[in-house]
């Protein structure tokens, strides 16, 4: 899973959400891209799942890119644990995206297989998500 390699603090708070992605709006690399349309977390796990379906479809046509990294540590108590003892420990990392963040990108891909993959993306996904090309 993707985590960050150091950091000053071992857990983060939660955080408040921005309206909507100042960075990271415009499609860069690719011809199509995935874009959230509503704010979330999304997990590592969720990026892994995301990865393969990419890999799977771009294996000998394509290339991809991800556009988000799990930075912020998300602490969670275990089952059954009573009130008070402090803050729980670090149980993964999530990526914090804004409505309007490009998620992933990719190429040589046609039409109708980037709608595919926009939908076996989107339901590995905790957010609402479109796809979108780049204007050439």
């Amino acid at each position: 899973m993707l985590q960050p390699k150091k950091q000053k603090f071992r857990k983060q708070f939660r955080g408040s959400w921005r309206n909507i992605a100042i960075k990271g709006d415009k499609i860069n690399f690719g011809t199509h891209g995935i874009k959230c349309l509503s704010s979330g977390w999304i997990t590592d796990r969720q990026i892994e799942a995301c990865r393969v379906v990419l890999a799977r479809a771009t294996r000998k046509v394509g290339r991809f890119w991800i556009r988000i990294f799990p930075h912020q540590a998300y602490s969670k108590k275990p089952p059954e644990v009573t009130m008070g003892a402090g803050k729980g420990d670090v149980s993964h990392f999530v990526a914090a995206v804004a409505p309007g963040t490009v998620l992933f990108e990719f190429e040589g891909l046609d039409e109708e297989t980037a709608k595919h993959v926009h939908g076996n993306l989107s339901a590995k996904l905790g957010v609402k998500t479109k796809l979108v090309q780049k204007n050439i």
